[in-house]
């Protein structure tokens, strides 16, 4: 990068310079190596004597590549928004019938999500208008995928609410999943542990867990917690404040 700017900063020196007619000419490569070294030079010290300049044209790279990945993102949603919320197996919570979206891509050993989740909830008790979807997208090891298979399977066996206290406390749960702990869960819900534990390995959780993962390949989504808000993603944790705000923006627009 510090080459480019070299360059660009030195050509745009240079043309500022030259009179009209040595513009529609001017070749830096023509340059020989004294040339070059001695313009070279005079864009060094310009640049030591004025480094805001450096300055200035990184933050003017950063805003076009984020808004370049705004554009990209907004692209990628649209593309994908019926896998996004129609798919028939992810859960639905907060106001199943809210005029705003949230989809969260989670994972019940990522941090980020465990410390996002009371902020979520948060944000739905306080709105009452939003409807969230989770995608379980296991990704950090087996525990993940252990989680995630006894949270679908909790949903197939026993339905919505009992997934929905499921995911509570497989997000609280100390420690990686075992099967004692999985079953302790289950017991103190009033679940049917052994029904539970029985469809863990079935192929219909194979095929939605790895339905949300080549969903979530398709959108460049490596990493959890990542957010679709309406129509913007957010990848990685947002606190309730920002979350707030993102809502408050995309039903504005």
């Amino acid at each position: 990068m510090t080459r480019t700017l070299l360059k660009a900063g030195a050509a745009m020196m240079c043309l500022a310079a030259a009179p009209a007619s040595a513009q529609d000419t001017f070749d830096f490569g023509a340059m020989n190596d004294d040339q070059k070294a001695a313009f070279g030079q005079a864009v060094r010290d310009y640049l030591m004597d004025n480094p805001q300049v450096i300055m200035d044209a990184v933050a003017v790279l950063e805003q076009q590549e984020a808004a370049a990945q705004e554009q990209n993102d907004k692209q990628l949603v649209e593309t994908h928004r019926d896998a996004l919320l129609n798919d028939g197996y992810s859960w639905v919570g907060g106001n199943p019938d809210g005029d705003f979206t949230i989809v969260e891509f989670m994972d019940y050993r990522c941090g980020y999500c465990r410390k996002a989740q009371p902020e979520v909830t948060e944000l739905l008790e306080n709105d009452g208008n939003i409807r969230l979807i989770v995608k379980e997208f296991p990704i950090l090891g087996d525990a993940s995928t252990i989680s995630s298979r006894f949270a679908i399977a909790t949903k197939i066996v026993a339905g919505d609410e009992a997934y929905g206290q499921v995911h509570d406390a497989l997000i609280a749960l100390e420690g990686n999943p075992t099967e004692a702990s999985l079953k302790r869960i289950a017991d103190t819900l009033g679940l049917d542990a052994d029904s539970i534990m029985a469809e863990m390995g079935s192929e219909e959780i194979t095929r939605r867990i790895n339905e949300t993962r080549a969903l979530a390949q398709a959108m460049q989504i490596n990493g959890t917690p990542s957010f679709v808000f309406g129509d913007e993603m957010v990848r990685g944790y947002a606190p309730l404040a920002a979350m707030e705000q993102i809502v408050a923006m995309g039903r504005a627009e």
